[in-house]
């Protein structure tokens, strides 16, 4: 036998050496390539970008280091939650809190590219989201004061935004740091985002367009415009922006990916959306926020012979075990009447965690504008703005939401709401409302997010749906938000 083997043996060994070429060959045929990767810069940049897509859906490593903070932690999971700090308008995120840079595909795209290293060097940003919408509704004609899904029955292209973004490190505080953003938005939702004195004739002097709301059906706003300059020796941190930026107290926010829900509150549908001026946000403890700052009062650029010079003032506290913030408001105050949106407005919002699953929030506020056209008195009853005289308009609500985390990649919201119109100086009807909605969130990916819901809102004193043809309204609703 032995002899047998050696031959055997020696005969393969003796095999041409393209038989083994060939059989190696197709071993590794048998062995699928590795996909390729958002960083193989032998490559174009739309493969850079759909292998950043797929890298984004595979699971995260559990066991990747958390960022530096200089904050206490974050009280929320985020996702599945739209954030997972509490509530701080003016600042990319609370003074001591690290801003992730890279994390959307368009960015990692480019990483391979002079302009994308370029931009990497300099912390330099761009991402954003396309947001399509689909509803149903009982109403006909108009779904106001429901927003921003305002025609009913539709498929609605509500946001594509671009955001070209460097955030400051607040985390350090060993030098001054700067930051800005220029975030610009195309579609319907620019009907509710405008500021007067920039880009507004699309909305407010273009002839109507046979729908529920004035102006071209889709539009442009750029959004927001700052610069951020953070100061690490004022307390225990400054950030100074001056530009057009965000209306602070409100839970719900302009884009879509920063809320709970795909519809908004009628609170926050009729108040003020931006400002325009300088904002202070001083951290003066882990537990304590300051704001201050002045602007051209709500959604009015400073330019516009609308303007009238305004004050916020703003203070956040979050308890030592981080399960309650406080966050009261003067979001607008001057002694001026009544001019394009210039209320005055006072607002609480109290942020409640159950657990790190359960958490709820609640907003409240008052508003009011002084000597507005048509709202004195002897008016005729019903008629809204049917005085011949100026008078005071106010109205006022309160909203909570209520949240639960279902997974790692799922949300469920509970949101109820009543507000008093007074003398319907902010919806067309003076009438209280009330509004009940129930929606989920769900995370396909990163980068894919789809909200449903179920919406069922009604007025008491008059009816204020469907263009004052109903006292009630019911929709159901989906939208998808894509970033890039």
């Amino acid at each position: 036998m032995t002899p047998l083997s050696q031959a055997l043996a020696g005969a393969l060994d003796a095999r041409p050496a393209t038989v083994v070429a060939a059989t190696a060959d197709q071993v590794a045929a048998a062995e699928p390539a590795p996909p390729p990767s958002s960083g193989d810069c032998s490559r174009g940049f739309f493969s850079r970008l759909a292998a950043a897509y797929r890298e984004d859906a595979q699971p995260a490593d559990p066991n990747a280091p958390a960022p530096e903070r200089r904050a206490m932690d974050a009280p929320l999971d985020a996702p599945p939650f739209p954030n997972g700090e509490w509530q701080l308008g003016g600042v990319p995120a609370p003074i001591g809190v690290p801003v992730a840079y890279g994390q959307y595909p368009v960015q990692k795209a480019l990483a391979c590219t002079k302009l994308g290293g370029w931009m990497k060097r300099h912390r330099i940003e761009v991402n954003g989201w396309i947001n399509p919408s689909a509803n149903a509704s009982s109403s006909s004609f108009t779904n106001y004061p429901l927003s921003y899904a305002t025609r009913p029955d539709r498929v609605e292209f509500d946001q594509l935004v671009l955001n070209v973004t460097r955030a400051e490190d607040t985390v350090q505080t060993d030098h001054v740091d700067w930051g800005f953003n220029i975030s610009t938005l195309y579609g319907y939702d620019y009907h509710y985002t405008v500021t007067k004195g920039v880009f507004s004739n699309q909305l407010l002097n273009h002839p109507n367009s046979n729908g529920p709301l004035p102006g071209k059906v889709y539009g442009i706003d750029p959004m927001l415009f700052y610069y951020d300059l953070y100061i690490p020796t004022v307390a225990e941190g400054m950030v100074v922006r001056i530009g057009r930026y965000l209306s602070l107290p409100d839970i719900e926010a302009q884009f879509s990916p920063q809320n709970y829900l795909l519809t908004h509150s009628i609170l926050y549908t009729v108040d003020p959306y931006t400002q325009t001026g300088i904002m202070t946000t001083t951290r003066l403890s882990r537990q304590w926020t300051l704001q201050i700052g002045v602007n051209a009062s709500n959604d009015t650029a400073p330019w516009n012979r609308s303007a009238r010079p305004a004050l916020q003032a703003c203070v956040r506290w979050v308890s030592a075990d981080n399960n309650d913030m406080l966050y009261p408001c003067i979001n607008n105050w001057n002694t001026s009447d009544y001019n394009y949106n210039n209320v005055q407005m006072y607002v609480m919002t109290w942020g409640h965690r159950f657990s790190r699953k359960v958490h709820m929030q609640t907003e409240g506020y008052y508003m009011y504008g002084r000597n507005v056209p048509g709202f004195g008195p002897g008016g005729e009853p019903g008629v809204v703005a049917s005085s011949p005289y100026p008078g005071k308009a106010a109205e006022y609500g309160v909203v909570n939401y209520l949240n639960f985390e279902l997974s790692s990649s799922s949300m469920l919201t509970f949101r109820n709401e009543f507000y008093n119109d007074q003398k319907g100086q902010r919806t067309g009807y003076a009438t209280h409302y009330s509004s009940h909605t129930l929606g989920m969130t769900h995370w396909v990916s990163p980068d894919l997010e789809i909200r449903p819901e179920l919406r069922y809102e009604r007025s008491y004193d008059v009816d204020a749906y469907d263009g004052g043809k109903k006292n009630y309204q019911a929709v159901a609703l989906v939208d998808a938000i894509l970033h890039f």
